[in-house]
């Protein structure tokens, strides 16, 4: 069984740390949902989840293995979506997903049907992505999940600019994602009501502002 894993972890932001000694263990078909005040890292510790930011101190491994050996085999388990939405408003939704199809090793032909219908956006498959409203930009850029076989889901505030029953459809695509071992860290302001997910507060690791200060002149 899968497990991810981060031991004593530092992020620094420029020169200023954000936090410190951070741990955390996801195994597989598990969830956490990071929480905190704005500042306190959340983004930032997603982005060192994928691997975009190395820690300033600590260790992330995957199966008792550091990821750093081999970074590639951790970027191809894991799908990162972050605050921006990946579309091309040029072309359509259903060609925005072929797309992303295409590079996660999927056959488009297959595969974005039913990932636009898991949002519920099939109806706008053929429409330009730049007449969808924000909501639908988020929808699209949530449908990528269908599409490819990662284990580890990485999502930033996915429920920013949804709705209610896109929000439960959310959940949903979460839930069976996790029901095949799959695994989930998600930074929100909403409760996504996600089933025995375990609370990661980033506010008790932040490095406040005053502090930083007085590190950076004592050194």
């Amino acid at each position: 069984m899968d497990q991810f894993k981060g031991a004593s972890l530092d992020c620094l932001r420029s020169t200023r740390p954000v936090f410190r000694g951070l741990d955390f263990d996801l195994p597989a078909g598990g969830a956490l949902v990071l929480t905190g005040p704005n500042g306190s890292g959340k983004s930032s510790l997603l982005r060192l989840m994928a691997g975009l930011l190395p820690p300033a101190g600590g260790t992330l491994s995957w199966n008792g293995e550091p990821v750093a050996e081999d970074p590639d085999a951790h970027r191809a388990r894991l799908a990162y979506l972050g605050h921006l939405d990946a579309v091309k408003p040029a072309l359509t939704a259903a060609e925005n997903l072929a797309f992303w199809a295409q590079l996660e090793g999927a056959d488009p032909a297959t595969a974005v049907g039913p990932a636009l219908d898991a949002l519920a956006i099939g109806h706008l498959a053929d429409l330009p992505a730049r007449f969808l409203s924000a909501g639908q930009k988020r929808r699209l850029n949530l449908a990528r999940l269908g599409l490819g076989k990662a284990v580890l889901w990485l999502l930033d505030e996915p429920a920013t600019a949804l709705d209610v029953e896109t929000i439960s459809r959310l959940r949903d695509l979460i839930h069976r994602h996790r029901d095949g071992g799959g695994m989930v860290a998600v930074s929100t302001h909403s409760d996504l009501e996600l089933k025995d997910a375990v609370n990661l507060d980033l506010g008790q690791y932040t490095v406040s502002a005053a502090r930083a200060a007085a590190e950076e002149t004592a050194a």
